[in-house]
């Protein structure tokens, strides 16, 4: 089945499929509205959460905190957050990351005059945390999607955002593709990694396992490890898309 109930899905292994943004169910707290878009176990991870948060201007959607064992990563979908890591501020936009190692006490705000959302991805690894690891290799970040240089291609065009070991993670790699009308990203292929693939515009269409799912903005993609996959640009305009890799 394509759609699996949240029960099953944080006791099993995390099924290769596209979770719809317009089907996601909401739930509204007293200061935050949210989305669940995945939650279970990975081959690598021995937990894996994806949801979205959304705040009106001047909320936060909790005082700053710290995870003991896992790491966060940060994306804005839309509006203006201020985000504070080990004491360090920075206001960002759509686009625009931050990720915060184990340890490290993060919190965000919205500073905009209009709602803001963003998805939040927390996981942590089945192998033991190397926390040591992450802080030579940089620790915790956050990158200004207006700095990030786009480099044209043959297809479209491509933002490189990081490559590097994490405290949970060998190898994590994150990039957007810029993809133009009617091209396919690549052949179907697999690899060992696992990834998340984050539509930000345009309407795809996504190979998984020798079947075609539909794919429009906010829709987020899951594959796992050894899934055979590609995606291709099925709408008029250029489409543009996260990419999410690692492995441990």
């Amino acid at each position: 089945m394509l759609f699996r109930s949240l029960m099953a899905q944080k006791t099993d292994s995390l099924p290769a499929r596209v979770y719809n943004w317009a089907g996601l169910t909401v739930k509204k707290e007293e200061n935050r509205i949210i989305k669940q878009v995945m939650e279970g176990t990975t081959t690598s991870l021995s937990h894996f959460e994806v949801h979205s948060t959304t705040l009106e201007p001047g909320k936060a959607p909790h005082p700053p905190h710290v995870h003991d064992d896992m790491e966060e990563l940060i994306i804005v979908k839309e509006g203006q957050v201020k985000i504070t890591i080990r004491g360090i501020s920075k206001i960002i936009g759509p686009g625009s990351i931050a990720f915060a190692m184990p340890g490290d006490e993060h919190g965000i705000e919205n500073t905009g005059t209009t709602q803001a959302t963003y998805y939040i991805l927390k996981y942590k690894s089945k192998l033991p945390m190397n926390n040591e690891r992450a802080k030579q290799n940089g620790g915790s970040f956050m990158l200004d999607w207006n700095d990030l240089v786009f480099r044209k291609t043959e297809k479209g065009g491509r933002r490189d955002f990081f490559n590097r070991p994490t405290s949970q993670l060998e190898k994590f790699e994150m990039h957007t593709t810029a993809l133009n009308p009617g091209f396919d990203s690549h052949a179907p292929h697999t690899h060992k990694e696992e990834e998340i693939i984050l539509l930000l515009k345009g309407n795809v269409e996504m190979y998984i396992a020798g079947n075609l799912y539909k794919a429009a903005p906010g829709d987020v993609i899951f594959l796992s490890s050894g899934v055979s996959h590609a995606l291709k640009n099925t709408g008029s305009e250029q489409c543009e898309y996260f990419a999410f890799q690692w492995r441990n």
